[in-house]
Formats: C-alpha cells, sequence, structure tokens
C-alpha cells in the first residue's frame, strides 16, 4: 500500500467520510452517542475536541447542548470547512493544523474529547500530548477518549514495524504522519494516560476493538508549611 500524508489522506476521503464512519466501523452508531453523553452539560462550558473532522461527535453533543463552546483541532482544512457549515450558529473555534504543535491554554476546558483519531501515534508521542492536555483543563476537567485498540501486544508491535518498513521502503520522511493505523492496546493507552498524570482512568464501554476510555485531571497538591 502507498502511504498518503494525514492531512491529503482525509482530504481525499471527505466526500462519504460521515456515511463511511457512521456505517463501516462496527458500533459507530452507539459510541457517537454515547461519547456526546459524557461531555459536559450547562451554560459556559468549554470543549476541546482533537481530531474533529466534520463533527460527528459534535453532532449529537450540540443536540444535547446547544450552548457548549468548542474549539476544533483538524489536519485537513476541507474537513473543518464541511464541519463550520454544519455548525455555522454554534459557538465553535476551529484551528487547522497538528494537535501535537497547537498550543493549549491552561486551565481552559471542561473537557476534551476524541474519537477515533488518535490510534495513529506511538506511546511516546501520545504521552506528551496527553502532559499539554492535562494542563489545559480545569481542576475538574476530563478527558473522554474513543477509539479503536490493538488486541494484543504482538499486534501492536506488528502495527508499529509495519508502518516503518512502509516508510523505509517508499523513501518517506521518518518523522512526518502519514495515515497508518498503528493502535495502541487498551492497557498502554491507560497507562500512558496515567503517566501524563491523569488520575481516575477507567474504561466506560466498549464495541469489540473500539473503547471509550474516561481520565480526569490530576490536581496539583499544595501543601501548606
Amino acid at each position: 500500500m502507498k502511504l498518503e500524508k494525514m492531512d491529503a489522506f482525509f482530504t481525499a476521503r471527505l466526500n462519504g467520510y460521515d456515511e463511511h464512519m457512521m456505517t463501516e466501523i462496527e458500533g459507530a452508531e452507539e459510541f457517537y452517542p454515547y461519547t456526546a453523553s459524557l461531555l459536559p452539560s450547562g451554560n459556559d462550558v468549554n470543549v476541546l475536541d482533537l481530531g474533529c473532522g466534520t463533527g460527528l461527535e459534535l453532532e449529537y453533543y450540540f443536540a444535547l447542548n446547544s450552548v457548549a463552546a468548542v474549539v476544533g483541532i483538524d489536519v485537513s482544512s476541507d474537513m473543518l470547512a464541511a464541519l463550520k457549515q454544519k455548525f455555522s450558529d454554534r459557538k465553535i473555534k476551529l484551528i487547522c493544523g497538528s494537535y501535537f504543535d497547537v498550543s493549549f491554554e491552561a486551565n481552559c476546558f471542561d473537557a476534551a474529547v476524541s474519537v477515533e483519531s488518535l490510534h495513529h501515534f506511538t506511546a511516546a508521542q501520545k504521552l506528551r500530548l496527553y502532559e499539554k492536555l492535562n494542563t489545559a483543563l480545569t481542576d475538574n476537567g476530563y478527558f473522554v477518549l474513543t477509539d479503536y485498540f490493538a488486541e494484543s501486544e504482538e499486534r501492536e508491535h506488528f502495527y508499529f514495524s509495519e508502518l516503518e518498513r512502509l516508510k523505509s521502503e517508499q523513501g518517506l520522511e521518518p518523522a512526518a504522519f502519514y495515515h497508518y493505523d498503528t493502535p495502541l492496546t487498551v492497557e498502554h493507552e491507560t497507562e500512558v494516560l496515567r503517566k501524563a498524570g491523569f488520575r481516575d482512568v477507567r474504561i466506560m464501554r466498549n464495541w469489540k476493538a473500539t473503547y471509550t476510555i474516561l481520565a480526569r485531571r490530576q490536581i496539583p497538591v499544595c501543601y501548606i508549611r
């Protein structure tokens, strides 16, 4: 298979993307609304969406909380344009770029969410992102991650080895992001979240290989002398 850069891959598949995600991924008709149901309700709520794409999870979330303020980050400008058209009457700020590179304001978000986006990266890459995310959440903030995971450590190792083989064969940039699924096991994913400082990391539900994980921010301890 010929690898494509991440933004080019998703831009090329914009037409039909929503239908593909909802009909070809097992459990999608349940895990999108379930993920949205875990996000905060009420006024003055700020939510960060990592890899928002065309906003499938936001369709369900805005149906539950139409006044929420959302910041969405994605590498595909065309997908963000489609999302903006869907939600022209909502409080939403869109950022075209990699969530690894975008700066997050500290103590800004009541919750963060990511659906079917983070299964392309290493544990080390995720650790840096999750550490940054942890500081961006408010004291009572939390992260809802819905994604699919490798069924075993052997499969996880195979995915990463195969990606490196393909990049080498095709003479691609070692550090660039190409679209190839490299999911961690769910056990390794929760380990990375805890290492990044999240507490009360728990698996909420799963649909075969797709899991929803909820991780609460670790509040710094202040000692009084």
